[in-house]
């Protein structure tokens, strides 16, 4: 049996590419060892390793990658993704930054920040924080900067890939209190993480938390995916060249070996979309990261 844990969670969805929307309200622990799937998953799976996506297409789409990303916000422009209204009820590292906060303003970098639909939310509810916010897509930054809600003396969006030292570069060692990677890991080749995570160490302040979450293992998305679509192993490629990977908490124990980890677990929320008939058992990977303060 699937063994879960309650805990009271927020109303959260977060969609696999804008297609499921209206989340059940709460959160269950899923322990991954412990689920079972279907005949009917197995088989998918299994299927999908009937035509893996061979290396010169692979190498395309990493070559690719930011064209991809960049023709996507061209496509769709800022009509995909919903608002994501519960950061601060599901992240309380960032409620101490309301309004009747009275201490140092604090600095937030959100790294893949597409077209704000994590910054605006929280410059709406005017929490003591200066924000950084950047992605890999030039178009997406773009209807960032565009939105009326944007002012510099508040928030700042930058192109940048994360892969790369251009945090760094653009930000300077141990600069900021807290960041947060919503649903953007997955979107990188996974030869690549661990890179990602030492330069979000170098521009994180000792004492700074990073806010993670994303894809877990056998979610839904992850199981549906056809013959064609797998690039590696729990590595798979969309119709439009956009790709995503799908992960397990011995993941980011990994990925977190040089920080503290307070929060590592898998989380299961049912969505409906009601309009599509679409009831569908959502798992994402929820994970908390400390820098020590003597780092």
């Amino acid at each position: 049996l699937i063994h879960f844990y309650k805990r009271k969670m927020t109303n959260i969805c977060d969609n696999e590419k804008g297609d499921l929307e209206n989340s059940q309200d709460q959160n269950l622990t899923v322990h991954l060892d412990k689920l079972k799937l279907t005949e009917n998953d197995l088989k998918s799976l299994e299927k999908q390793n009937s035509r893996i996506v061979n290396d010169f297409k692979a190498n395309k789409l990493e070559a690719e990658a930011k064209k991809n990303w960049d023709l996507f916000y061209k496509r769709n422009e800022t009509k995909f993704f919903k608002d994501r209204h519960w950061t601060t009820r599901e992240f309380e590292e960032l409620i101490g930054s309301g309004p009747s906060d009275t201490s140092e303003r604090k600095t937030l970098l959100e790294v893949g920040c597409g077209v704000g639909n994590f910054v605006f939310p929280l410059l709406e509810e005017n929490l003591n924080l200066y924000i950084y916010c950047c992605d890999f897509s030039p178009r997406g930054v773009d209807f960032v900067k565009k939105n009326e809600l944007y002012d510099e003396s508040r928030v700042k969006a930058f192109v940048c890939d994360i892969t790369t030292d251009g945090l760094t570069e653009e930000l300077g060692d141990n600069s900021v209190d807290i960041i947060s990677m919503v649903f953007v890991l997955s979107a990188i080749h996974p030869d690549k993480h661990h890179q990602v995570f030492t330069n979000l160490w170098r521009v994180l302040k000792p004492g700074g938390i990073l806010l993670f979450r994303d894809y877990a293992m056998y979610d839904m998305t992850m199981i549906r995916f056809g013959p064609g679509s797998k690039i590696a192993e729990r590595f798979y490629t969309r119709q439009d060249g956009t790709r995503t990977f799908f992960f397990t908490p011995a993941d980011l124990d990994s990925l977190g070996k040089d920080f503290t980890i307070t929060e590592n677990q898998v989380v299961q929320r049912r969505t409906v979309n009601k309009k599509e008939g679409v009831d569908a058992t959502r798992l994402f990977l929820q994970a908390k990261f400390i820098k020590e303060a003597s780092s």
